[in-house]
């Protein structure tokens, strides 16, 4: 299985498997069962870990699998949740992952501007870090949140119910669209675009300033 994922193509890599990210890493079963997935994400699941759960969906299997799924998903991210101690732990996550990621860059020279539109500050994954906290911390108040698992149509229903201030939400949905498209193009072109950071320095801008008004701080230490 992991093998025609990973399966190379004339575009690059089918799918990336990191088996490490498995609840039992990289021993133990493939595939656990629906009773055990429940039992760990009620006992052992860490918030990083909740926090994926909100990108998760079923797209394969029984339907009555995939609703039992669905129910399961909305139990634990609607689960009650001190927001102070999530946005801690959301921003340690985040500070922790950056950290991790610029040291491994750094070992081949200068970071790629793919790497920046979407590991940087204010870049793509800010993005999805502030949607899953979103959902973790409000969507036992609103449901709608749970209806998708992709970042725009939850931004959508945030801004639907009222969760953020309109021109917040907008800007946020502008900043990933910008920031998504370039990252396409240039993975697409295979090279490098011509200074495409300087066009998107106004929303990384925006989405840095959104990020402090959310957590209270910048994610860094620095």
């Amino acid at each position: 299985v992991i093998t025609m994922l990973d399966t190379q193509t004339m575009s690059g890599r089918l799918y990336e498997v990191d088996m490490r990210l498995r609840p039992s890493g990289e021993s133990g079963l493939l595939v656990s069962s629906l009773s055990a997935f429940e039992k760990y994400q009620e006992e052992d699941a860490w918030t990083w870990e909740h926090q994926a759960l909100v990108r998760a969906r079923a797209v394969a299997g029984s339907r009555p699998l995939a609703a039992a799924f669905a129910r399961l998903r909305a139990h634990q991210l609607q689960k009650p949740r001190d927001r102070e101690r999530l946005a801690r732990e959301v921003t340690n996550m985040r500070r922790r992952m950056r950290k991790e990621l610029t040291r491994k860059a750094g070992r081949s020279g200068a970071k790629s501007p793919s790497f920046v539109i979407k590991q940087g500050r204010g870049g793509i994954v800010d993005i999805e870090f502030m949607v899953q906290f979103i959902v973790l911390s409000r969507s036992a108040e609103c449901p709608e949140l749970l209806e998708y698992s992709d970042n725009m149509r939850i931004l959508e229903a945030a801004r639907d119910n009222g969760l953020m201030p309109l021109r917040d939400i907008q800007a946020l949905m502008e900043a990933y669209l910008a920031l998504r498209a370039t990252l396409h193009r240039h993975a697409l072109q295979q090279s490098d675009l011509e200074d495409p950071l300087a066009d998107l320095e106004k929303h990384r801008e925006q989405v840095t300033r959104l990020w402090q008004d959310l957590f209270g701080s910048d994610g860094d230490d620095e």
